[in-house]
């Protein structure tokens, strides 16, 4: 697997490592299924934006850029609503606003700017990286929302147990995100350290 991909998975995860997209990783992360969703969803619109970035990025003045990236993710994430809306409705309502939020996304912005800056294959690994790395974080996230606050997953019901209300509540899903980016962070840390190590 390429660095730069490796990269948007592991050391630099997008919401674990980053910070980058936690507002709909608190917002509709209380079920697995929303949560996996909008990270797809997020995933497509940033590869494809990526790509047009990197066309772009030679014609585009500097002035102009970040009206630009908002304009073509704005174009990305209007596709990707139609989308959910035509094939996947239940999941579209689900996700509401915050697919069409996509557009403005500090994620997806940084990384248009990053593809428009670099090579073809720097701005595709990058943004494949970062996406998958997205799509695993907001499920991760989304699955310990769902099993500890429903008791269910995916949603099908799992042991008997008293779901804790907290857990799917905005405040729940701060500890419970802080809590997953304290363990990713430990074991990205322990990782490097056994590289460190090696070398």
């Amino acid at each position: 697997m390429d660095n730069r991909t490796s990269n948007g998975i592991l050391a630099g995860n997008p919401l674990f490592r980053l910070g980058l997209g936690v507002c709909p990783a608190l917002a509709v992360t209380t079920c697995a299924s929303a949560a996996l969703g909008m990270g797809v969803a997020t995933a497509c619109v940033l590869v494809c934006s990526s790509l047009v970035a990197f066309v772009l990025g030679k014609v585009v003045s500097e002035k102009g850029t970040v009206a630009t990236w908002i304009m073509v993710t704005a174009c990305f994430a209007t596709v990707a609503q139609f989308i959910l809306k035509g094939w996947f409705p239940e999941l579209a309502s689900e996700l509401g606003i915050f697919v069409p939020l996509i557009a403005v996304s500090s994620l997806l912005l940084s990384r248009a700017d990053f593809a428009s800056n670099n090579s073809l294959g720097a701005a595709m690994g990058d943004a494949v990286g970062m996406g998958i790395g997205y799509i695993i974080a907001m499920t991760l996230v989304g699955i310990v929302r769902e099993i500890l606050g429903q008791g269910t997953l995916f949603g099908s019901d799992l042991l008997p147990f008293t779901p804790m209300t907290l857990v799917a509540l905005p405040a729940g899903g701060f500890i419970v995100l802080g809590l997953l980016m304290g363990c990713w962070n430990a074991i990205t840390a322990k990782k490097n350290g056994k590289e460190e190590t090696q070398a």
